[in-house]
């Protein structure tokens, strides 16, 4: 076997790690998703198959995470940035962010129970940052065209970030939330909140 073959066969079987590990953790939550289930959810003989790619829990859950902001990100960045004004990339950014949810209740699920259980450590400058960081953009773009009014752009980016943070959240508590109308009433509260 070459090292581009065994290299694949690695990647792959990591993959099959991180999706078995995501529906465990959806369907168990994060305290009872041993290696053991996640083994048995993937089909795998051992836990050692796991050890083998990840030197541990914390390991695999840095993992989920990084896949699940990186499928986030991707399908942010293709709704955002393709809007023309900044009121439609706020728009967009609000409406993109819960159609994920929707469409990613499992992997979304799991993240929330990671978090909820302290799994991961948080470092709340460099995250909360990482996080801001394209909506604040879109606020300073829309107050530079004047488009916004004058505000405090990072207490509003904070403030949409988290509605849209407690999302999940609020599907655990209330799973037939209806999500298109969460998308209607938090894109109608903020656009009125900072229009000029």
């Amino acid at each position: 076997m070459q090292v581009s073959e065994r290299s694949f066969t690695a990647n792959a079987r990591r993959a099959q790690i991180v999706a078995a590990a995501i529906e465990t953790i959806a369907e168990l939550g994060y305290p009872q998703a041993s290696f053991a289930k996640i083994a048995e959810h993937a089909g795998l003989s051992s836990t050692r198959l796991i050890s083998y790619h990840f030197a541990g829990k914390k390991e695999l859950m840095e993992q989920i995470v990084a896949e699940v902001y990186q499928q986030i990100g991707g399908y942010m960045t293709e709704r955002v940035g393709s809007q023309e004004t900044p009121s439609a990339a706020l728009r967009a950014y609000i409406e993109g962010y819960i159609e994920f949810v929707a469409e990613h209740r499992t992997p979304m699920k799991a993240l929330l129970s990671i978090f909820l259980n302290g799994a991961l450590d948080f470092d709340p400058q460099d995250d909360e940052r990482a996080v801001l960081s394209p909506l604040e953009q879109i606020l300073a773009d829309g107050r530079k065209a004047g488009e916004f009014r004058e505000f405090d752009v990072r207490v509003v980016a904070s403030s949409i970030q988290r509605s849209l943070d407690g999302i999940p959240m609020m599907l655990e508590a209330y799973p037939d939330l209806d999500l298109a109308t969460s998308a209607r009433e938090l894109v109608e509260l903020y656009e009125r909140g900072i229009r000029k």
